[in-house]
């Protein structure tokens, strides 16, 4: 595909280099030194101009775009972005918008702005925080086979069970799969004499039952959250708690500000609204903070999300979520003692990401910035793994990729070196970055 995209921010950037190694990629951008150092980064075509503007789009050959991703800052640009492109095209259009004021608009109508698919930011961060809530001691969680299917990934603590243990001694449920461990920079393809030492990201695909049994194995001093604190209510705290209270908890949510405070006591019935500042100790210590499970961080800047959190679990507030709104803060919060750092900007990045990519998979996970993804293919017949075991077809894939559940007419199926895949079985795979190009060839 021909994919033009427009900002190259973080969003942009990542998506341009997540897209541009398997398709012609066009990036355009007001400011040139950006444009210039994606261009010397990642293989795109770069076009310094207004996104909006019908020539800077002319430039970036929009007339053979098959798809315009629109990921500025501003949702007022993406939209008018998209409108524009629509008057000289019929190129498919994405628009990253903040608020989700725009997305409820846009789902009365059918392409309504000129945006045949809208991302909302905020939406999907809350989204991702209340996965990460429903397995406390994750860091991140996806599902796959309409639920089926849970991928989930674990730091090793040096007091874990399995600390330095290997594989094929930790590796004591069924249906579920060790699919790679994250150690430093590597990825390591895990086997059963492979230790999981303590600093380890472990990614696991299994049964939502073995992921949930398995977390409580490496964190039994971390269990399911029901005591949960939402510090701030903007956007993203307003859905976070939204979804919590849909989910059957009744989280409790603290605004500093009087008008916003009462405002969001009225929408969320479920929910106890405290209008106080959540930095201040004695408050805290009045609520009982102590006692919280967890805590979300989603004020307004990433210090007074990085103070909350850390003020929160000094007085006994056993984890930490966090909303981080720059990337590079992320590896920051989380060696200083967030337990989860949330970017809404990386969450976008692989929404849209794996929106373009349904074409080739089901569903799409990106792994830690792009090094890794977890797909779920259905199986056609030209696939290497189309109606043969799996001890066959392995030898057929990249080094990097690891067969970790399979599904069969709604039913779950473990994957073992005799079992044999049939065309239209949904397979989920994890793929290491430098085995992506690879595995979409034989897969």
């Amino acid at each position: 595909m021909y994919v033009v995209i427009v900002g190259a921010g973080e969003v942009g950037s990542a998506i341009a280099e997540s897209l541009a190694d398997t398709h012609d990629v066009a990036v355009v951008d007001i400011d040139g030194d950006r444009v210039e150092e994606l261009v010397y980064d990642v293989d795109v075509l770069g076009v310094e101009g207004d996104g909006a503007d019908l020539e800077t789009l002319a430039d970036a050959n929009i007339e053979r775009a098959d798809i315009l991703i629109a990921s500025t800052d501003d949702d007022e640009t993406n939209i008018v972005t998209c409108g524009t492109a629509m008057t000289v095209t019929d190129t498919f259009t994405i628009s990253r918008v903040k608020s989700a004021k725009f997305l409820r608009t846009w789902e009365q109508s059918e392409r309504a702005f000129g945006v045949d698919h809208m991302v909302a930011t905020n939406l999907l961060t809350a989204e991702a925080i209340t996965r990460v809530v429903g397995l406390p001691a994750a860091q991140d969680v996806e599902t796959f086979a309409d639920g089926l299917v849970q991928m989930a990934e674990f730091e090793i603590a040096e007091t874990s069970p399995v600390a330095n243990q290997t594989v094929q001694e930790a590796d004591r449920y069924e249906s579920l799969t060790f699919a790679a461990i994250l150690r430093g920079d590597d990825v390591v393809i895990p086997r059963g004499e492979t230790v999981l030492e303590p600093g380890d990201d472990v990614i696991v695909i299994g049964s939502q039952e073995s992921v949930h049994t398995f977390a409580h194995e490496i964190a039994p001093d971390v269990d399911g959250a029901r005591n949960i604190l939402v510090v701030g209510g903007s956007d993203v705290g307003y859905h976070t708690a939204r979804l919590l209270q849909d989910r059957g908890l009744k989280p409790r949510l603290v605004e500093q500000n009087h008008e916003r405070a009462r405002e969001l006591a009225e929408e969320l019935e479920g929910t106890t609204v405290l209008e106080s500042d959540a930095t201040d100790r004695e408050f805290l210590e009045r609520e009982h903070v102590a006692d919280v499970d967890i805590v979300v961080a989603a004020l307004d800047n990433d210090e007074k999300n990085l103070l909350a959190s850390l003020l929160a679990k000094r007085l006994g507030a056993n984890r930490a979520v966090a909303v981080v709104d720059s990337g590079a803060y992320v590896p920051l919060f989380e060696a200083v003692g967030v337990d989860v750092a949330v970017n809404p900007r990386e969450a976008t990045a692989e929404e849209i990401t794996r929106f373009t990519r349904e074409h080739q998979a089901e569903n799409v996970a990106i792994i830690e910035s792009d090094r890794a993804e977890v797909l779920e293919i259905e199986v056609g017949p030209e696939s290497v793994l189309a109606d043969r075991p799996i001890r066959e077809s392995v030898d057929d894939l990249p080094e990097g990729v690891v067969i970790g559940a399979i599904t069969r007419d709604g039913e779950l199926v473990i994957p073992r070196g005799d079992t044999v895949i049939q065309q239209g079985d949904h397979v989920v795979l994890f793929v290491d970055a430098e085995s992506l190009e690879a595995a979409s060839t034989v897969l």
